[in-house]
């Protein structure tokens, strides 16, 4: 029965003694090393602008038209894009206003590309399309744009 009690002892200070070595590891582990505090500091995106010039994004789901026919192409071809139009708190209201708008102009756009140059666009390529399409067009109808820019939230060719 001796033998038993120390045998059990003996397994309860190598537990102590594990536990006791995790946490000494964790505790040294965890302590920031100098120099790295600034760099973490550095690194931590400034505070999200309040108030009237705080960013709002609006979107404008499903944009949907039919691609161009290519040369000898039969099939339909169709481009769906969701966008993602970047205003501030006090310019949402009328950003969402001018959608309807904004939908007839991104239609406008995207429904003159061929499938083969639709292919071969990148997303900033239609962000920079579309862009360019809206300056055109509120400039043309000498208006003030409630938005600054307009971006691609999702793109399907099929």
């Amino acid at each position: 029965m001796n033998t038993k009690v120390k045998l059990i002892g003996g397994f309860l200070l190598v537990a102590l003694l594990a536990a006791g070595a995790a946490g000494g590891a964790m505790w040294y582990l965890a302590k920031p090393v100098a120099g790295h505090a600034e760099v973490a500091d550095a690194k931590q995106p400034p505070p999200p602008a309040t108030g009237k010039k705080a960013r709002k994004f609006v979107t404008l789901d499903k944009v949907i038209v039919m691609l161009r026919h290519g040369p000898g192409d039969t099939d339909t071809h169709y481009l769906s894009a969701d966008l993602v139009i970047s205003t501030t708190e006090e310019n949402e209201k009328t950003a969402k206003a001018h959608l309807p708008l904004m939908r007839s102009i991104a239609v406008s756009t995207l429904s003159g590309f061929s499938m083969d140059k639709a292919q071969a666009m990148t997303v900033e390529q239609y962000a920079q399309e579309i862009n360019k399409a809206f300056n055109l067009s509120y400039e043309r109808e000498q208006m003030e744009k409630p938005f600054s820019e307009v971006m691609v939230g999702k793109l399907i060719i099929e």
